[in-house]
């Protein structure tokens, strides 16, 4: 019969999510995921496979979190164009850049692994789909309550806020000052979501 685990395994999952959002993939060693964890290594990988494993484990509940909490702010944002503008605007938030700097564990996994690990690939489509599909959501809701003009489709200015707020985060990630994020988060906002 199985021991019952002696840890707490959401603790362990966060502490390995941050050194893996810290570091990357490649940059994670197993001395600092046993750091982390305060596990050892038989724990660790009996627990949860190996480094890899881990990872995909990892990197989907990141996603499915993001993708929770984006419908969740859907659901109770004033309007819908609140929603859009937060989402964009996010990676020129913080006037340190140092959240910028961090960057989107999604995203710096899809720069760094999704053209040698096709699951990490196959992750990132899943989630950018799922992104896409409530930011579409967001720009109909939009476009009923008057905010954003009813010509544009809102499948396809989904997808072009989606690569917008991929490339602030990247641009974020190398140390651009917020403020000129800030005017190309503007910017963007103001061409893709026409008002009436």
């Amino acid at each position: 019969m199985p021991r019952p685990r002696q840890f707490d395994e959401e603790r362990v999952l966060a502490a390995v999510q941050a050194a893996f959002w810290d570091n990357g993939y490649a940059g994670t060693s197993l001395e600092t995921l046993l750091a982390a964890s305060g596990l050892g290594k038989g724990s660790l990988y009996g627990a949860f496979g190996d480094k890899q494993r881990l990872f995909l484990r990892v990197l989907r509940a990141y996603d499915e979190a993001n993708d929770r909490m984006l419908r969740e702010w859907l659901d109770q944002a004033e309007r819908g164009t609140d929603v859009l503008r937060d989402f964009v605007t996010g990676p020129a938030r913080d006037p340190s850049g140092e959240q910028a700097r961090r960057g989107c564990l999604l995203a710096n996994t899809a720069a760094e692994l999704s053209t040698s690990t096709p699951e990490v690939a196959a992750e990132a489509r899943r989630s950018y789909a799922a992104t896409t599909a409530a930011l579409a959501d967001a720009v109909r809701r939009a476009q009923r309550e008057g905010d954003v003009a009813a010509r544009i489709d809102p499948i396809e200015t989904a997808q072009a806020v989606l690569a917008g707020q991929l490339g602030l985060l990247m641009l974020g990630r190398i140390g651009q000052d917020p403020a000129v994020l800030s005017t190309m988060a503007e910017t963007l906002l103001d061409r893709l979501l026409p008002a009436l």
